[in-house]
């Protein structure tokens, strides 16, 4: 009798401990409400033959890379942390999905972001180089 009281109450408590655990809540990747507090940039230059391209946001333009499948369209409007070197998680707001992409270069004035360009993608081939010009941001930046 006295095993058989020892292993109910040890049971007991075991199922009582162990269902009193909760999960914690895990901050789903595309939750817009996230995303919309950080920094906004507008893509104003993506080119198909370069995985660099260039975002404009309140504190100049940013280069930014990323593989050829997550790229964002020129236009495009995308959400994240561009006043920092180093690969982060961004939203693509225009196209609603979250990818990873590095940021090279940020808060470059227009001049400065077409050198940085024309560093990490330089034109080559038999035609003549054409200059390269950025879309012009609908969104605020910084004067």
């Amino acid at each position: 009798m006295k095993k058989f009281i020892t292993l109910s109450v040890t049971f007991l408590l075991a199922v009582v401990l162990l269902s009193s655990c909760t999960k914690d809540r895990i901050v789903v990747a595309n939750d817009e409400n996230y995303w919309l507090t950080k920094e906004q940039g507008e893509v104003v230059y993506s080119d198909a033959s370069c995985g660099y391209w260039v975002l404009a946001t309140y504190n100049g333009y940013a280069v930014v890379y990323s593989n050829p499948y997550s790229k964002p369209y020129e236009g495009d409007i995308v959400y994240g942390n561009f006043s920092s070197a180093g690969t982060k998680d961004m939203y693509n707001y225009t196209g609603r999905f979250v990818f990873a992409a590095t940021v090279t270069d940020y808060w470059l004035s227009y001049s400065q972001a077409l050198d940085a360009l024309d560093y990490y993608c330089p034109l080559y081939g038999g035609k003549p180089a054409q200059a390269r010009v950025f879309k012009a941001p609908t969104i605020a930046m910084k004067k």
